[in-house]
């Protein structure tokens, strides 16, 4: 995937209005009246939201008839996952050898405690 497609992304959820609308398409399609319900912004600032979001290929929006539904497309959201996968690994190793470090003060507290 082009950085430039991550980037869109990144910048595409960096706004809460932005994420709020995402997390209302996850339980399906809606309008564009229906997004803007729980936001006190006008219509023209919800459809600057939705570009943002349709540029980062976050949502798709259709026409029918009058209506003009919009639905997640989840790819980036997956491509974000794929990409922080090398740092889940990283931090797991680095929890794991603080585990370890923690065990060996554990067991070198209980040797020193059975040796007075």
């Amino acid at each position: 995937m082009p950085a430039d497609q991550l980037s869109h992304t990144f910048h595409a959820l960096a706004d809460p209005t932005r994420r709020a609308i995402l997390a209302s398409l996850t339980t399906g399609e809606k309008t564009v009246s229906q997004l803007a319900e729980p936001f006190e912004m006008t219509m023209p600032a919800i459809t600057k939201h939705l570009k943002v979001l349709e540029k980062a290929n976050l949502i798709e929006r259709s026409r029918e008839a009058q209506y003009r539904p919009c639905h997640l497309t989840p790819g980036p959201l997956k491509n974000i996952d794929e990409w922080m996968e090398q740092y889940r690994r990283f931090f797991e190793a680095s929890f794991d050898r603080l585990d370890d470090y923690l065990k060996q003060l554990q067991t070198k507290d209980k040797n020193d405690e059975n040796n007075q």
